[in-house]
């Protein structure tokens, strides 16, 4: 293995260049026109542009990245976390290309990347499970009646979704046709496949995961337990390892059901097996990641292994660097910092990082794919960077989160740091007695406790310029460009302005001189319309979702500000809409 193209953006291409760097690999970035500047592309030895925008044109391009593959010399193709790195037939048209896959078998992928089939792996294994459908659910239908079989709440979750993608939760059976269809359409944008199926949820459960690498010779290794039980919209927010106050049989029963799912799978590479436990303390199989976690930092602190290095060993046939599994040390903490405005229910946040001013001290690792300058594109996930905190135990790994993120200071966009220091606060998950949260105590005992801060409420100032690096024939050039003209061209990500206007039109911004009139059904976020709910002519009371946004990957309902009449909509399904826009009014 002597060059790698990596398949991603972000902080994991990052963090995957830097670890060929150590290996003494030579690294190969890709980007989308947007990401030209972006730290990745730095970090790389070589980097080529994908030219496009969007995911399918860019990440999500199999062909194109196989070509690049093949121009720059890469004998080898580390796909990260997201995007293709799940894709089985990119793994083999990898594979066919005569490259090397850093990753499980494409046949591994689909069993397990398939959560029907991976379902049907952990029952041959021995793995406990709950109630759940045979195979896909053709439709909202055949959800409903698996829902008055089994009772409530029921998940719908993306056969081959991911990172809360595609997962919907239902509690009352008047919302399974709409959560079904959400499911599906978040499922296609982002894994291009919308097959979904339905088990029963568990209620306030903790999240706990096992971390597994395999080599090809046989040999299986749990190296450590997470918990991840803090998420919000199923996607985690804070993790640790090893997952604490588990008893010996409850983590008797994840070592040795991960392994068995492994061995039963024939897999081979890093991955991770989830599980949920229960309040009652019963150990639940959730589901199998085929690819690298966004948390295996932690693991590698509290382990004291490289787990891309041993990816890097188990592509070129070599044995694991370590056959038994290992003994934890110390106590480690994981924050993803993402563009979220915490205030406003986590909605996306894109925009640009006026600066970023990181921790230091003991116990410290900062893994980011941003800096003071980079743009945050809406059309991409929210993950900022992660900040990894360690020590000896977990009371002192706490005190040492809490003096970093105090240290921690970003501006120009809303992100989630004022609710990783207030959950550092909350006795709920700080005790030493035990673990009070659950996977939807963000939504639940913790709701609204992070008030609104009006900051990001704005647009760019009138007048204000960015410098922007294009290519033109081949070479480099830097040019200053109006910062509204490109926030709205990034917004749309196909490079069309988003609109603005006068008082009651799309992209008149509450607070400003031009605030909506009081009919006004106003955007709360910067994103896409994926459809509306009601027609025009519709009578709506307050609380009633209307519209569905997407942005970052993940759709947002906005609910009726008022009782009335839906009259005049002004956004279009595709039409693309900043923060504060007026999408239509309710008279």
């Amino acid at each position: 293995m002597r060059k790698v193209l990596i398949a991603n953006r972000g902080e994991i291409a990052v963090r995957v260049a830097r670890a060929c760097d150590d290996a003494g690999i030579l690294s190969v970035a890709v980007y989308a026109d947007i990401d030209a500047d972006a730290m990745h592309v730095g970090a790389a030895d070589e980097a080529f542009s994908l030219d496009g925008n969007s995911p399918a044109d860019t990440y999500l391009n199999m062909g194109k990245l196989l070509a690049i593959a093949e121009k720059s010399g890469a004998d080898a193709v580390h796909p990260g976390y997201g995007f293709l790195s799940e894709n089985a037939d990119f793994a083999q048209a990898v594979l066919d290309a005569g490259l090397e896959w850093i990753g499980p078998s494409p046949e591994s992928i689909r069993q397990l990347g398939n959560k029907i089939t991976a379902r049907d792996i952990a029952v041959r294994a021995g793995a406990p499970l709950v109630a759940g459908s045979d195979g896909p659910v053709s439709s909202a239908v055949e959800a409903r009646a698996f829902a008055e079989e089994h009772g409530l709440p029921l998940a719908i979750k993306a056969a081959f979704g991911g990172g809360g993608r595609g997962l919907k939760v239902v509690r009352e059976l008047a919302e399974v046709e709409e959560a079904f269809d959400s499911a599906v359409r978040e499922a296609v944008a982002a894994f291009g496949r919308g097959e979904c199926f339905v088990e029963q949820y568990l209620d306030r459960p903790r999240h706990v995961e096992a971390q597994i690498i395999a080599d090809k010779l046989g040999n299986v290794v749990v190296v450590g337990t997470r918990d991840c039980s803090l998420q919000r919209r199923h996607q985690k927010l804070v993790e640790e390892a090893p997952a604490p106050f588990l008893s010996d049989e409850q983590r008797r029963q994840i070592y040795e059901g991960s392994k068995a799912i492994v061995r039963e799978a024939g897999y081979y590479g890093a991955g991770t097996v989830e599980f949920l436990v229960s309040a009652d303390g019963a150990v639940a199989f959730l589901e199998v990641n085929t690819r690298l976690q966004v948390e295996h930092p932690i693991t590698e602190e509290t382990a004291g292994i490289d787990l891309v290095q041993e990816q890097f060993r188990i592509a070129a046939g070599l044995p694991l660097s370590i056959t038994e599994d290992p003994v934890d040390r110390g106590h480690s903490f994981e924050f993803r910092i993402n563009a979220e405005d915490v205030g406003r229910g986590f909605l996306p946040s894109p925009g640009t990082v006026v600066s970023f001013e990181a921790p230091t001290g003991p116990g410290i690792r900062l893994d980011t794919g941003v800096r003071s300058g980079s743009f945050v594109a809406p059309q991409f996930d929210s993950l900022l960077a992660k900040l990894i905190v360690t020590g000896a135990d977990r009371q002192q790994a706490l005190r040492r989160a809490r003096r970093a993120l105090a240290e921690t200071n970003i501006t120009g966009l809303a992100t989630v740091l004022p609710f990783h220091r207030a959950v550092l606060e909350s006795e709920d998950f700080t005790s030493v007695a035990g673990m009070r949260v659950h996977t939807r105590w963000i939504e639940t005992d913790f709701a609204d406790q992070i008030p609104v801060d009006p900051e990001y409420n704005v647009v760019a100032p009138e007048g204000e310029r960015r410098t922007i690096t294009i290519d033109v024939d081949g070479k480099r050039l830097a040019v200053g460009l109006p910062a509204d003209l490109l926030d709205g061209w990034a917004r749309s990500g196909q490079g069309i302005p988003a609109f603005t206007g006068p008082s009651d039109t799309p992209g008149s911004v509450p607070g400003s001189d031009d605030s909506p009139a009081e009919s006004a059904l106003v955007s709360s976020m910067a994103g896409t319309v994926v459809k509306w709910l009601v027609e025009p002519g519709t009578e709506v009371a307050i609380g009633d979702p209307l519209v569905v946004l997407e942005a970052m990957k993940m759709e947002t309902q906005v609910p009726a500000h008022r009782t009335g009449t839906l009259s005049e909509v002004f956004s279009a399904p595709g039409g693309v809409v900043t923060a504060g826009a007026v999408l239509a009014h309710i008279e």
